[in-house]
C-alpha cells in the first residue's frame, strides 16, 4: 500500500519477511567489515544510536561537525552497498544514477532521532531511500523550517519511504521505537537504512 503525506512517499509492507531476512544478513556482512560505533554530535553529546554505512562515503559525526567521509573511524574504507538495496533504490525512484551512501541507524530501546534536515550532500535534487527493518518506529513529518504543525505514523518492518522534490528538505525525526513489536533482530531493536546521492 502507498501512503503519501507531505511529500513522502510511503510503501507499506514493500518487503516480505523473506526480503527483510535478507537484507539483515546483508547488514551483518557490511558490519563485519565496517563495525558499529557510537557518534558524537558536534555538541559533544552522543547520538542514541548506533551507526555504520556502505558505499564510497560514510555519513559521521564528531565535534567538528557533520559530513561524509570516504573511511570508517577505524581507518579502513567502507564496504560496497549491498545488491539488494541498491535494486530498491533503482526499482522505487527510477534513477540510473546509484547512491553514493547507504546509512545504516540502529535503534535500541529507548533510542530516537530527533527532528532534522537531510542537508550534507550536494545537491538536494536527489531524492533519500529509506528502509525500516525489525521494531517499529514512530515517524515524524514536519515542514521545511522548524516549528509548526507535524503528523506521525508508525514505520513498521518493511516499509520503504521515498523522500523527494518539495519534501527533500522537510524535517523528520523518529520519536521512539515500539521495542519487541518484531521478532526479525533476535535481540529487538529497529534497523533503518538511508541511501542518499551524497558527493
Amino acid at each position: 500500500m502507498r501512503v503519501q503525506i507531505r511529500g513522502f512517499d510511503i510503501f507499506k509492507g514493500y518487503l516480505d519477511p523473506a526480503a527483510q531476512a535478507a537484507l539483515v544478513g546483508d547488514i551483518r556482512d557490511v558490519a563485519a567489515v565496517a563495525p558499529m560505533f557510537s557518534p558524537e554530535t558536534p555538541y559533544g553529546k552522543p547520538m542514541s544510536v548506533r551507526m555504520t554505512s556502505a558505499g564510497a562515503v560514510g555519513w559521521y559525526s564528531d565535534r567538528s561537525g557533520y559530513r561524509y567521509s570516504p573511511a570508517h573511524p577505524e581507518g579502513q574504507p567502507w564496504p560496497p552497498i549491498p545488491d539488494a538495496v541498491l535494486a530498491l533504490w533503482h526499482g522505487l525512484t527510477g534513477l540510473e544514477r546509484a547512491p553514493d551512501c547507504c546509512l545504516v541507524n540502529y535503534y535500541r530501546d529507548g533510542a530516537r532521532m530527533g527532528m532534522h534536515q537531510d542537508r550534507d550532500e550536494a545537491d538536494f535534487s536527489w531524492p533519500v531511500l529509506s528502509v525500516s527493518l525489525g521494531d517499529a518506529g514512530l515517524f515524524r513529518i514536519g515542514n521545511t523550517t522548524r516549528g509548526g504543525k507535524t503528523e506521525s505514523l508508525w514505520l513498521e518492518s518493511g516499509d520503504v519511504v521515498v523522500m523527494g522534490g518539495d519534501a527533500r528538505l522537510t524535517y523528520h525525526g523518529v520519536d521512539r521505537i515500539r521495542f519487541g513489536s518484531s521478532s526479525l533482530l533476535p535481540k529487538g531493536g529497529r534497523i533503518n537504512l538511508t541511501c542518499r546521492v551524497a558527493l
